[in-house]
């Protein structure tokens, strides 16, 4: 009887140790909406500098849902950039505590539509909650793979799964997602190995896509110290420390190059 309740305290103890952390991102992670006075804004471009890498673009052979997916190869651009503008970059503030609610997204949910065997958008930002997944591709068989990436800023990427799960019928299916470790996350179809996307979920509202011409602005920033962050999948994360006065604007812009 002894030993039973021992071994019961013992893996309460353990399981109060084990989600600690997380209770304790999930505090230190909380945001507050207040009216912003005198809100800020931050604007610039990320853009790309230097030869592009060979594997910039991968072609992937189409083999299965031709009439939908297309025939021949896919083109899979990973590294997109034109006229110097890095595409499907974005640019947020980090760890912001308090500031502007959250607008109403365009589709009035945020939404990932697969159609014509592609995510749309490529790049998204998202709240942290529920997300719409869409099969806009009749008699396709769609199978979304949510995966949160864990070590982007220092460089060593691990995927944690947040959902996969098989989508065979058009419409809508509405999917929980919150991310633990940081607010990056990749997504891919697991039967189509040429559909691939990128999303953010931060805690705030103040994180976009960069435009087609690379260019980004964040608005209704409250006056204060922050660290301005532009992440691309392939490069990884530039940081910047910024200083926002009550009502002013601020430029302030990235650019990545290739390594090699």
């Amino acid at each position: 009887m002894k030993t039973n309740l021992l071994r019961k305290g013992l893996a309460v103890a353990v399981a109060m140790m084990m989600s600690a952390p997380f209770a304790a991102n999930a505090a230190k992670d909380t945001y507050k909406v207040i009216a912003v006075g005198g809100g800020a804004t931050v604007s610039g471009k990320v853009m790309f500098e230097g030869a592009l890498p060979s594997d910039a673009v991968e072609k992937i052979l189409i083999t299965k849902d031709q009439t939908v997916c297309g025939e021949g190869e896919r083109e899979v651009v990973w590294v997109d950039v034109k006229d110097g503008a890095l595409r499907g970059s974005f640019v947020f503030l980090d760890k912001v505590k308090e500031g502007k609610d959250w607008g109403v997204p365009k589709e009035g949910v945020y939404l990932i539509n697969q159609q014509g065997c592609r995510f749309h958008p490529w790049a998204q930002v998202i709240k942290p909650g529920t997300v719409t997944i869409r099969n806009s591709d009749k008699g396709v068989l769609h199978n979304i793979n949510a995966r949160e990436m864990i070590g982007v800023e220092k460089g060593r990427v691990v995927k944690k799964g947040i959902f996969n799960f098989g989508q065979p019928d058009p419409g809508d299916l509405v999917q929980d997602l919150k991310t633990r470790r940081g607010p990056y996350i990749g997504i891919n179809c697991e039967a189509h190995n040429f559909m691939f996307g990128f999303m953010m979920a931060p805690s705030h509202p103040y994180a976009v896509v960069v435009g087609e011409d690379g260019s980004y602005s964040i608005d209704g920033i409250p006056p204060g110290n922050y660290t301005l962050k532009a992440w691309h999948p392939r490069y990884g994360v530039q940081k910047s420390k910024i200083t926002i006065e009550a009502g002013g604007s601020l430029e302030q812009s990235f650019t990545f190059k290739d390594e090699g």
